[in-house]
């Protein structure tokens, strides 16, 4: 006995009090870490994303022990203009312009989801596409450094990366970064590996219709061939290369930062 107190518990309050602190200290950490992540990534090139991580180990899950993920970084400078200005206008129109979300996308997009479940509940039948509004920022997050599926978590965390890669990053790097570690095909990540798998060329060589192809299969890279596009894809391809005429083609790119 201490005190009146018995011996055991006198000695699980300060365990308990440690614990405590720990829990407490536990976003402050992810926050620090986070921070310091994004800081890093801003002037040294990722050498994986943790989509990339994900694919490789799902591989060897599946006893696939000669898969490997194709992936080889390219600076901006070494990439075709017409391809990152094909992913903005594909993907986030608004890139130049917003801070990361783009509340007027995200607006259109709910009233487009709305009416399209409604014709689907009149018909019985299956909805057909549904419109998302990520930015490059926010899939730029997501691809980079987290997981994917559907949780209130992971938007939550997404959105956190989000706002650090606005604030810390200038539009160019953030461009840069996703236009290498964007899935192109089933593990062919990034600019370069796309343009060798399906073209066999360099991503310095490539054409805007052949960038537009790229940006066309984004919404479904397994699901989509770049090399040999559908009429899906062809459709979207010829829509994509009309918005890049709108932007101002390659020169565009000098607009940013």
């Amino acid at each position: 006995m201490t005190d009146g107190v018995p011996r055991a518990a006198a000695q699980a309050r300060p365990r308990k009090r440690r614990i405590l602190r720990w829990l407490l200290a536990l976003p402050l950490l992810f926050v620090l870490a986070s921070v310091l992540q994004v800081l890093v990534l801003r002037f040294i090139d990722p050498p994986f994303s943790a989509f990339m991580v994900a694919r490789q180990l799902r591989a060897v899950g599946e006893g696939d022990w000669r898969f490997r993920v194709a992936y080889e970084w390219q600076d901006l400078e070494s990439i075709s203009a017409s391809l990152p200005v094909a992913l903005v206008a594909a993907e986030d129109q608004n890139f130049a312009s917003h801070h990361g979300f783009d509340f007027k996308a995200i607006e259109k997009a709910r009233l487009h989801n709305e009416h399209m479940l409604a014709r689907a509940q009149q018909r019985n039948a299956p909805v057909k596409r549904l419109r998302g509004a990520s930015t490059i920022s926010q899939q730029l997050a997501k691809n980079l450094f987290l997981w994917s599926g559907r949780s209130w978590v992971r938007k939550g965390v997404e959105a956190w990366y989000t706002l650090l890669l606005e604030t810390l990053w200038p539009k160019r790097r953030i461009l840069e970064v996703y236009a290498n570690v964007a899935e192109f095909g089933d593990g062919i990540y990034g600019a370069q590996a796309a343009a060798r798998s399906f073209f066999g060329k360099d991503a310095a060589r490539l054409s805007p219709a052949e960038s537009a192809r790229l940006a066309a299969v984004l919404p479904n890279p397994k699901r989509y061939n770049a090399a040999r596009p559908g009429p899906y894809v062809q459709r979207r391809s010829n829509s994509i290369q009309r918005q890049m005429r709108h932007l101002g083609g390659g020169a565009w790119l000098r607009t940013l930062d």
